[in-house]
């Protein structure tokens, strides 16, 4: 009784250890167990997966320190990426070609034009080797304090989009303040002029860019030319190659004039093309070119004299301060529509429709405070 009893004891204890072996190899079975590495390719930064936690794309490519070793994987490389930075386009050059061959021995004496046309009004510079890539380049002075040749490929880019600051504070060679209140409308003589026309590259008081150069010369030699090259360029989206020489002959301290020249660049020449010579002077006053001094021409001497006011600045353009108490007038075309307005020889003058077009004489203050604006083209 004894013996079947242990043996019956013994028989469940075997089989409930075989069991519990059994049991447990089940529950293994049935347990995931989470993989050890994912491929940043499988997992993008961002996303996530029932295999997995999501995996962080460097955004850095690893420098030679950083590089993986032995079975590490390597980290993800953006198909666009690069270790070298990108090829950047070099700067285009001054255009090169035949400008030593202009001579002011070939130009001919000022007989009541403002400009000239030379070399058959085409441009020295090469027109073959431009570029439509807009730049600008401008000399260094002299040591005299005089400006050099100044270039630039004007797009619409480089134009500004804001109207001029004050320039009052340059005094270029050469630089005197100085009125005749009965010979020149506006009464000063000089202006500041830009080589390169504010409305074409929105440089303001850049040295290298004013020479000190009559009214005359300034509205009526280059504003012209600089106001048509600006109306294209706006109009065409197109670029023009825009070069502009002041001519100093010896050591004198204000140009003879200055030689201008344009072409424009995607329609070779179709649009804009011209060279010419624009005369440093003003009609009833002799100019000593050396110093800049000056006086009234024999035949008006008897009648003016000029004012000279060492102390007060005047403005390259028409919206010079006038000295206190003694406004500058000027005759202007206003716009009763856009409520701008402009200079008579402006070319949005003639776009107007008769009906919004008003002449007005007075000052630029006396305009701006009946409500008008000055015009982003001619700068009133």
């Amino acid at each position: 009784m004894k013996r079947k009893t242990l043996a019956i004891l013994l028989t469940l204890f075997l089989f409930t250890g075989v069991v519990g072996v059994f049991s447990d190899s089940g529950a293994s079975n049935n347990s995931e167990v989470p993989p050890a590495h994912f491929s940043v390719l499988e997992y993008p930064l961002g996303t996530s997966s029932d295999k997995g936690p999501a995996t962080e794309i460097p955004t850095e490519l690893p420098t030679d320190s950083e590089a993986p070793t032995g079975d590490e994987p390597a980290p993800f490389v953006p198909n666009n990426a690069t270790t070298q930075p990108p090829e950047v386009e070099p700067c285009p050059q001054l255009p090169t070609g035949k400008t030593a061959s202009f001579s002011i021995a070939d130009v001919p004496s000022y007989s009541g034009s403002p400009y000239v046309q030379m070399n058959g009004n085409m441009p020295y510079f090469d027109t073959a080797t431009l570029s439509s890539q807009s730049m600008e380049n401008y000399s260094a002075l002299d040591e005299l304090g005089r400006c050099g040749v100044v270039y630039a490929c004007i797009g619409r880019d480089i134009m500004p989009t804001e109207e001029r600051g004050s320039i009052g504070m340059v005094k270029p060679s050469g630089w005197h303040t100085v009125r005749y209140d009965d010979l020149i409308a506006d009464k000063y003589l000089y202006n500041r002029c830009h080589l390169i026309g504010y409305q074409l590259t929105g440089e303001n008081a850049n040295l290298s860019n004013l020479i000190t150069g009559t009214r005359y010369l300034n509205i009526e030699g280059m504003l012209p030319f600089e106001n048509m090259t600006a109306d294209y360029v706006e109009r065409t989206g197109n670029h023009v190659a825009y070069r502009v020489t002041p001519i100093f002959e010896g050591t004198n301290l204000l140009a003879t004039g200055v030689l201008m020249e344009a072409y424009s660049v995607e329609d070779r020449g179709g649009g804009i093309c011209f060279c010419i010579f624009a005369y440093n002077v003003q009609p009833g006053i002799e100019i000593d070119y050396a110093t800049g001094d000056s006086r009234a021409a024999e035949e008006s001497s008897t009648m003016v004299a000029p004012v000279t006011i060492p102390t007060q600045p005047v403005e390259d353009s028409p919206s010079a301060p006038p000295a206190e108490g003694d406004p500058v007038t000027t005759d202007y075309i206003l716009n009763t529509n856009t409520k701008k307005f402009h200079y008579l020889s402006c070319s949005s003058v003639s776009d107007m429709k008769e009906k919004n077009k008003k002449e007005f004489t007075g000052s630029r203050d006396d305009v701006i405070s009946m409500g008008y604006k000055p015009c982003g083209r001619c700068h009133p």
